[in-house]
């Protein structure tokens, strides 16, 4: 797992997250409510899908990460065992597992497998 992860508001920009996966040299960001827990997370492909796209947009400048992310976020506590999330990530064929703590309201992400 790696420990930390690198968040962004549901505001966030398009342009913004993709400067802070370039910035951070990551594929992906959490979103986060403003109490931080995970919303869903947007990846360098919803990004490059929507530049795909683009052209086809009308509101494209005004869209943020909220119209981009994964929801809901595919967690596993950080207890879960490692088998069992390589399990996760085979069957829902996704290539990253938030990894969060159970928290009043929600989960927080606190890595990223």
């Amino acid at each position: 797992m790696h420990e930390g992860v690198i968040v962004c508001a549901p505001e966030t920009t398009l342009p913004e997250v993709a400067q802070t996966m370039k910035t951070h040299q990551i594929s992906a960001l959490v979103v986060v409510n403003t109490d931080g827990l995970a919303l869903g997370v947007i990846s360098r492909t919803d990004l490059a899908n929507a530049g795909f796209i683009e052209p086809y947009m009308r509101h494209w400048r005004g869209m943020t990460a909220r119209h981009l992310m994964t929801a809901p976020v595919i967690s596993v506590g950080a207890g879960t065992p490692v088998a069992a999330a390589l399990d996760l990530l085979r069957t829902r064929k996704i290539h990253r597992l938030v990894v969060t703590e159970a928290v009043p309201g929600g989960e927080r992400p606190i890595g990223i497998l």
